[in-house]
């Protein structure tokens, strides 16, 4: 069963988390150690993340000409990773760099991977919010992180009379929202796209919105670990986001059944409405295939009427989190931490980090193009906290979502009470939590 859970939890994050994508921009330091040399070393890296792998390749290479050392990249199918991994494991010449990408990854893949705590690497280092452990071991560190929140239109905020100034907090978010909305005829356009509960867009809610209560909930229980079961402590703030997000917009009731993704998308870029519920991800597709204006856009915290939430920063997190073969050869090992290294500090791994992966938390990276992570970063430099990403706890992930969509769909179409959405996350985890663990 704990392999069962990390290979749902790892296809649960592929519907979104597409790539973390940014271009390269300034320098935080040009005075990168060079790589040393550990010719007697190999080191084979096990990608999951296609969109990557020519970039991977060419860097591989690069390192290669300049240190003797071979590394070898294979890139498993999008969607195969757990069962390229298993795979690649049973093999002598196994990965001797991999990724473990949430606890259930730990749970299964734990015992494989070396503790990194002490490593060159890990000094490098600024933050250790990404990273996973087993017990006290390190077993692997995240090197870039995804954020997501509620996307903003600056220019329509302002043609409206609002300003970013005046959104702190549910409260306020809700006020302009509802002035908005009231508005929208004489405006031309709404507050929110829409809320769609269609396969494509339910994600954002039934994973990345429900990460509202989740997070409060385990904040305030000290949760470490996937737990057995949840309280719903804070599922009315969770009802209150909702309830703005299908009141303050254009697409209500039971038209939220079949609205898309793309749809709401394309309210976004073409300018229909002020707020867009997504992440980072989303930078390139409205700056690229709607012509927005990097500097019309920016992304805030989710608030849903926590006490404290003035003090919010974005949902950050990430799967994208690399591991060391403990089994693997000395030399191996040695080698691929020195290339690790190497990627984290040398001008051209931090080049190709930055622009394949978005923001990564090293010393010596680069800063990428894409406004949400600055957004990102400027929350954090103001001592806001980091809304991290509990809904990677989530039990059977597709059956866990599909039963809370399901009672979101009746409730928003009014066919259903919100006790419903309740019973669909809190009953609906210890059930599948149960399943998933059962002898």
């Amino acid at each position: 069963m704990k392999k069962l859970l990390a290979i749902l939890l790892v296809l649960s994050i592929v519907f979104a988390f597409g790539a973390c994508a940014g271009k390269s921009g300034t320098e935080t330091s040009t005075d990168a150690p060079k790589p040393a040399n550990t010719a007697t070393g190999k080191v084979y890296y096990l990608n999951f993340k296609p969109e990557a792998d020519q970039a991977w390749q060419d860097l591989a290479k690069t390192y290669t000409e300049q240190t003797g050392v071979e590394v070898k990249v294979v890139t498993a199918a999008s969607g195969e990773y757990d069962n390229t991994l298993t795979a690649e494991m049973d093999k002598d010449a196994a990965p001797t760099m991999f990724q473990i990408g949430n606890q259930g990854a730990v749970e299964t893949w734990g015992e494989y991977a070396l503790d990194l705590s002490d490593t060159d690497f890990v000094k490098e280092l600024t933050t250790s919010d990404f990273n996973l452990y087993d017990g006290d071991k390190l077993v692997s560190v995240g090197y870039c992180y995804e954020a997501f929140g509620i996307i903003v239109n600056k220019a329509l905020l302002e043609q409206a009379g609002h300003s970013l100034d005046e959104i702190t907090n549910f409260d306020s978010l809700k006020a302009v929202a509802d002035d908005i909305h009231a508005r929208a005829a004489e405006l031309g356009f709404d507050a929110f796209t829409s809320a769609g509960l269609d396969g494509s867009s339910s994600w954002r809610f039934s994973g990345h919105l429900i990460n509202m209560p989740l997070f409060y909930e385990f904040r305030d229980d000290g949760v470490k670990e996937q737990p057995a079961e949840i309280k719903g402590t804070y599922m009315d703030n969770y009802k209150a986001i909702w309830d703005l997000y299908i009141t303050d917009t254009a697409t209500t009731g039971a038209a939220l059944a079949s609205a898309t993704g793309d749809q709401a998308e394309a309210e976004f870029g073409e300018g229909k409405a002020v707020f867009y519920q997504n992440g980072t991800w989303e930078y390139a597709n409205l700056t690229d295939n709607f012509n927005m204006n990097p500097e019309d856009i920016t992304m805030i915290p989710i608030y849903c009427g926590v006490d404290g939430e003035e003090k919010a920063g974005l949902c950050c997190g990430t799967e994208n989190c690399w591991a060391v073969n403990a089994n693997a050869k000395q030399e191996d090992i040695d080698a691929t931490l020195a290339f690790m290294t190497w990627l984290v500090t040398s001008d051209e791994g931090t080049a190709m980090m930055a622009e394949q992966f978005g923001p990564c938390p090293f010393k010596n990276a680069k800063t990428p193009e894409n406004v949400f992570f600055a957004a990102a970063n400027d929350y954090t430099a103001k001592g806001n906290y980091v809304v991290t990403w509990a809904f990677n706890w989530e039990p059977a992930v597709d059956d866990y979502r599909a039963a809370v969509v399901d009672a979101m769909t009746k409730y928003s179409a009014g066919q259903g009470e919100w006790d419903e959405v309740v019973k669909a996350a809190v009953d609906g985890w210890a059930t599948l939590y149960a399943k998933d663990h059962a002898e």
